[in-house]
């Protein structure tokens, strides 16, 4: 393999997670928000045109806008089907918010996203008195029959963020009181964006009640760049043989380091240094230097705070010759592809050990020289992952259909190149 050198300081872009909030709590306040560094992504363009198909003052993405709030129950009926491209995440929190108003919503998607589960969102907000109806399975399309909806105490059985923060959007936009319990907290920017804006939202260990809200303050905020984008570099930065890698202006809500902690148990040099706070989230530095790596295991305790980085930790383990057990990530397997059976078939196709596992994955230690062409499935992480695993161990590793990393990290592929030295 070869000798991978590392160098350099990159901001990756806005995180996807705030950036799709901060547009849809925009459109909810009373009067105008400003917001800064916002991704610009094809998911995040998805939510914008869903919101301005509902007659939310969206302007073109940029790195300074402004959003004109229509309030909490001020958007329009659309005049169409609402496109949500590839992005769940739009699909989820804006059924939250249209099952709050007094109009019908259809939601549509790529041929990814048709398939992937709604019925988690439908069977809270139906409880709450929408009315949903599905054409096939519990995939889009799917339209929502907005009323006046009631107060929920809901338990959702499992840990998913985006099933948390459509509950809390109905109950927003409903001005009622709504309590969703979770098996492990998952991320919680909606609440901390919430919390800026003025509203009595309150964490509890597992649990968290939003109580009503008569208006939503402005919001002015600057989106920090995304953990999850950040990651891919701090792996490289962590296989490599020489060097130091430094991303700047990082998230680093705790519900979203779960992968840096678990780099750190393998022995990597990853700290993390606090600089600003913006929006309820706090902003850092994040410095990363090579380490020699060791085994580790994920349990469904840890899977939610570094979820999305799965697949990349499955990389590190394979470039770096050492065993990595992860459990109880079933939820893998229902993401924009079957990560868990995208990541194992890949992994073998380039010459790694690894077994497939129900709810995970166990790769096996050994070094090898990896080289093939990988197929993504049109998943950015899994582009993304395999793109570091290929730069870390030589350049070996094709990826085919490399521009779906335009999901969430357009520029991907050139800052990747950026920081590794010859």
């Amino acid at each position: 393999m070869a000798a991978l050198r590392v160098s350099g300081t990159i901001r990756v872009p806005g995180d996807k997670s705030i950036s799709h909030r901060a547009l849809i709590l925009s459109s909810l306040a009373d009067g105008d928000s400003v917001v800064r560094d916002i991704l610009d992504s094809e998911d995040v363009r998805s939510t914008a045109g869903v919101l301005r198909a509902l007659g939310a003052g969206i302007p073109e993405l940029s790195k300074e806008m402004r959003v004109q709030g229509s309030g909490l129950r001020g958007l329009r009926p659309p005049r169409g089907p609402l496109d949500c491209g590839n992005s769940g995440t739009t699909t989820r929190l804006m059924a939250g918010v249209v099952a709050a108003h007094p109009f019908s919503g259809k939601f549509v998607g790529d041929a990814s996203l048709s398939r992937r589960p709604m019925k988690r969102i439908a069977e809270p907000l139906s409880y709450m008195g929408a009315q949903f109806e599905f054409e096939r399975g519990d995939g889009l399309p799917m339209t929502v029959h907005g009323v006046d909806l009631r107060s929920v105490d809901w338990d959702t059985g499992g840990s998913s963020a985006q099933v948390k923060s459509a509950i809390l959007l109905a109950g927003l936009a409903a001005a009622v009181e709504v309590r969703v319990t979770e098996k492990s907290l998952s991320r919680d920017h909606t609440e901390r964006m919430l919390r800026a804006m003025g509203v009595d939202v309150e964490n509890d260990g597992k649990q968290v009640c939003l109580r009503p809200a008569r208006r939503l303050s402005p919001l002015e905020i600057h989106v920090p760049a995304d953990p999850s984008s950040a990651s891919f570099f701090v792996a490289l930065g962590a296989l490599a043989v020489d060097g130091e890698l430094t991303l700047t202006d990082v998230c680093l809500n705790p519900t979203r380091t779960g992968f840096f902690e678990a780099l750190r148990r393998m022995g990597a040099s990853v700290d993390e240094k606090k600089t600003i706070s913006s929006g309820g989230e706090d902003i850092g530095t994040v410095h990363v230097m090579p380490a020699a790596l060791r085994s580790t295991r994920i349990t469904a305790e840890q899977v939610p705070a570094l979820i999305d980085e799965l697949p990349l930790l499955a990389c590190v383990a394979a470039g770096a010759g050492v065993e990595l057990e992860i459990t109880g990530a079933a939820e893998l397997r229902v993401k924009e592809s079957d990560r868990i059976n995208a990541v194992v078939h890949n992994l073998r196709t380039v010459g790694a050990d690894v077994d497939e596992l129900p709810d995970g994955l166990l790769v096996r230690p050994g070094r090898r020289e990896f080289s093939g062409t990988i197929d993504p499935r049109h998943d950015h992480r899994i582009a993304m992952a395999f793109g570091v695993l290929s730069a870390a161990t030589g350049n070996g590793i094709r990826v085919q259909d490399p521009q779906c990393v335009a999901v969430s990290y357009p520029g991907f592929w050139e800052d990747l190149r950026s920081v590794v030295t010859a």
